[in-house]
Formats: C-alpha cells, sequence, structure tokens
C-alpha cells in the first residue's frame, strides 16, 4: 500500500469539495424544479383535492345547505350551495367551503357569522330532520361534484330571507323560495 502524501491529500480535500458543491447544486436545483412543478401542476392548479379533503368540504356545504334552506325546494337548496361555491370563486372570502362557511368577521367589536346559524347556535346541534339532511347532502353532491348550477345566480353573493329587508343596496339577482339573492356593487 502506498503512503498518503500531503499533496494527495489536498487533492482529496479539492475533489470532496467539488462532490460538496455538486451534491448542493443539485439539490438546489431539484428543489426549485419540484416547487415549480407544484406550483404549476395542472392538478393543483384546478383545485383538485384528496378524498379526505373534499369528503371535508362536502360535509361543510351539505350542514350550509341544512341549516340555511332545509326546507326549501331543490332550487332553493342549490342556490345556497351556489352561492358558497361563488364565494370561494370570488377571492372576497375564504379560500375553501368549509371556511367560508364558518367565516366571521369583527365589526365595532362585534362578531358577525357569513351565516346566521354558525352563531346563532345552530352550528352545536345535531341535524335532526334525516330526510332533509339527505336532501341537502345531494344537492352539496350535485353543486360541488357535479358542477350544477343555476344560471340566474352565475354573480351571486349574498342572500337572505324574504321576510328581512337588510338595505344592501346591492343589485338583486334572483329570488327563489324563501330567500333574496344579490351580486356585489357594480
Amino acid at each position: 500500500m502506498k503512503p498518503i502524501s500531503i499533496s494527495n491529500l489536498g487533492n482529496i480535500a479539492v475533489k470532496a469539495d467539488c462532490f460538496a458543491a455538486v451534491v448542493f447544486a443539485v439539490t438546489t436545483v431539484t428543489a426549485n424544479k419540484l416547487d415549480t412543478l407544484k406550483s404549476t401542476n395542472e392538478v393543483a392548479r384546478q383545485g383538485f383535492a384528496n378524498i379526505a379533503e373534499r369528503t371535508k368540504q362536502l360535509e361543510c356545504l351539505t350542514r350550509n345547505i341544512y341549516w340555511e334552506s332545509a326546507t326549501e325546494p331543490f332550487e332553493g337548496k342549490v342556490a345556497v350551495a351556489q352561492v358558497t361555491i361563488n364565494r370561494v370563486a370570488s377571492g372576497k372570502f375564504a379560500p375553501d367551503i368549509c371556511g367560508v362557511v364558518y367565516q366571521k368577521n369583527v365589526v365595532y367589536d362585534k362578531v358577525i357569522c357569513q351565516f346566521s346559524w354558525n352563531c346563532d347556535g345552530s352550528s352545536k346541534i345535531k341535524p335532526i330532520y334525516p330526510v332533509q339532511w339527505k336532501e341537502s347532502e345531494d344537492v352539496a353532491k350535485k353543486v360541488l361534484l357535479e358542477g350544477f348550477r343555476l344560471p340566474s345566480l352565475k354573480t351571486a353573493l349574498y342572500f337572505h330571507a324574504d321576510y328581512v329587508t337588510p338595505q344592501w343596496g346591492k343589485p338583486q339577482v334572483a329570488k327563489v323560495g324563501r330567500h333574496v339573492f344579490y351580486a356585489d356593487k357594480i
């Protein structure tokens, strides 16, 4: 076996430094490429979710339909679901269905829920009408998973029951069942 000379140790150190630089460069380039792929990935860009996330969003949408429109006809339930979906797409509210459904704002030190049932205690009550729950779930699936929409509510972001008059000053786009629907001011 040949003894290692000082000059050979220097060559080994240079080679080790070069190897470390190559590993660092490959790691950096790979990480950057993965980040680019993640940000431009067609699946991610289209908003596809995994099964657990989709199930959670479906549950939130079902709950909102149930508490806002359980006794409404099919179109009334679709309308409530569509407003929820429209809010997600608008970028003016939370970025996902559960976020929109449970979104609260504070105005003059008062907590205001986007959907009244979330602040009035109904959210803590288990749904008690199984038929209406099933109908709400079926509508949620139709709207969320199949893309079913009512053309007249394409721009609707707000609604209220027809027995109140909130004076919002927003353009009314439709009345469906017992709810009146509005778009944002133009």
